[in-house]
This record gives structure tokens, sequence and C-alpha cells, in this order.
């Protein structure tokens, strides 16, 4: 079977599953695993350019929806070049990848007899389910199985260590400028780690808040975890915006790109790294979070 990939995410599933030498087709922001976009056709470039602060980001993001405008590019001949059996797609934020729609429209173009597998998890349930489906659609269920397996056993020993502990009130901040509070998995994975989600909307999209009212949550610790970025970038955002919070919580950055925003396996690591983070389970993994105050 011959695999397209039109997501991050879906790219380290279809990796984590064994199944990368049947990947032909990848996206520009397909970055772990590492070299993954070497060797395989990059089937859709992004029109948001990362040097760009993240207020400028925001502006030309809601600039170019408004306009109904794409934010993503899906090249039809890198496409046809895979010549894909199982395209994997989603329509969950138009910020993120190409919609469903447009990848249907693109395969009827070129005449390709590919599935169009749309992968949606809205929770943390829903992103390990996902799992299953994609190991059922390329046939490898049980590789499936035994994963998702691993996923749910190690989020059932950290609920256990965490049960009964003091729950910490936590803010997870998903884009500085505005700021955002988090959204559908995000905060699955602060209670899964033994904390308390704050101005969070679980299984519901981001929305965005103001300093006044994340001062008036009264969290007792922001996550700076913005979308897109890795830990050295939310260090820096995170710095910038340090003044602006409660003077009383603990502001730590996350490598949010690797274990926070990205629907995929690695999502459990983060509700590991948290339950350190609150509650001393276990060593606090520098490579993916920094105290900055």
């Amino acid at each position: 079977m011959r695999i397209v990939s039109l997501l991050p995410s879906t790219t380290e599933i279809v990796c984590d599953l064994g199944l990368a030498e049947q990947l032909f087709g990848v996206t520009v922001e397909c970055n772990w695993p590492q070299g993954v976009r070497d060797g395989r056709e990059v089937v859709v470039n992004t029109f948001i350019d990362s040097s760009l602060s993240p207020a400028e980001i925001d502006e030309l993001v809601r600039t170019r929806v408004a306009a109904g405008l794409d934010l993503y590019e899906l090249d039809d001949e890198a496409l046809a070049r895979c010549n894909p059996d199982l395209i994997l797609s989603q329509d969950l934020c138009r910020v993120c990848a190409v919609a469903t729609g447009d990848v249907e429209a693109a395969v009827e173009r070129l005449s390709c007899d590919a599935v169009v597998l749309q992968i949606d998890p809205q929770t943390l349930d829903e992103v390990i389910g996902s799992i299953n489906t994609i190991a059922a659609a390329a046939g490898v269920a049980e590789r499936g199985a035994v994963l998702t397996k691993n996923l749910h056993a190690r989020l059932a020993y950290i609920r256990g260590r965490v049960a009964g502990k003091p729950r910490r009130r936590v803010f997870i901040l998903e884009w500085i400028d505005p700021p955002f509070g988090s959204g559908h998995w995000v905060p699955d994975i602060v209670t899964a780690a033994g904390g308390e989600p704050v101005i969070a909307h679980a299984g519901a999209k981001s929305i965005s808040t103001s300093w006044d009212q994340i001062a008036a949550a009264a969290p007792d610790v922001v996550i700076v975890g913005p979308c897109g970025y890795g830990l050295e970038a939310a260090k820096e955002q995170a710095r910038e915006i340090e003044h602006l919070l409660p003077a009383h919580c603990e502001v730590w950055a996350i490598d949010a790109d690797s274990v926070l925003v990205r629907p995929g396996a690695r999502l459990v690591d983060g509700v590991e790294a948290i339950a350190a983070l609150l509650h001393n389970v276990g060593e606090i993994p520098t490579s993916l979070l920094y105290r900055v105050r």
C-alpha cells in the first residue's frame, strides 16, 4: 500500500506503525521522525511564513480565512507522482492542514483511485482511537492494537500515580498574541497528568482570551506551548509575556509540537512530562520542558 500523509501527526502515526517504507508523500511541516521528508514527495506547502511574529501570523491567518483563501497548497503533480492507495487527511482545523474536501477534489482531478481517510479526533481517547483507524486502513490492525494498548497502559499508570493528589490549576497558553487557551485534546492531557485545566475547552476549538481573564482564572501553573513551535521558541515567547502573567504562578515552556498539539502517540509523552512537573512523578524531561519562572 502506498500512503500519503497530509498531516504531521498522521506521518508520525504511520511511522509508529512501522509503515515508513510505504509512506511516499508528506507535508513541508512533517519533521518527525527526523529526516522523514528525505526522499519523499512534499505534497503540501504552506503560505504561512514561520519567520513572522505571532501577531503577524495571526493577522495573516485571519485575513486569508476571511477572504476564503487557503493557508496550504496541495501540489497535484507531487501527489500524482506518489500514486497513492491511501491519503490521510483532516477537516479539524483549516489553520493546521489542507481540508479533506480539497484533497477529494484533487483526487478527482487526477483520476486517482486512492481512499481519502479523514482523521479528526477531538479528545485524547479519540486520538488514540485514530491510531487503530489508520492501522486498519493500512492493513496492520494488529500493530495498532499493540500500540494503543501500550499507550492506554501508560496513561493508566500515570492516573494511578496522581490519584488523590491536590490538583493544581493549569493554564496552557496555545498562542501568545492574541492569547489563546487550549482546546480539543489538550485539556485531557492536563487532567490525565493530575492538573485542573483552566480557560480550556475540552473536545472543542481553542478560543482567544485576555490577560485579565487569565489573571482572573488564578492559575498555579502557566505552560506556554505555542502551536507550531518547539521548545526554544516557546522559551523565547514565554519570556516575552512573562510580565503579563500573575506574579504568583509558575511559568513553564513546553515543546508543543512534540507532545501537545499534534494528535499522535507522543501526546502520552506530554501527559508524563506534565505529571512530572505537577507531582514529581518521574524526572522532568528537560528536552520537553523548561521552567521560565
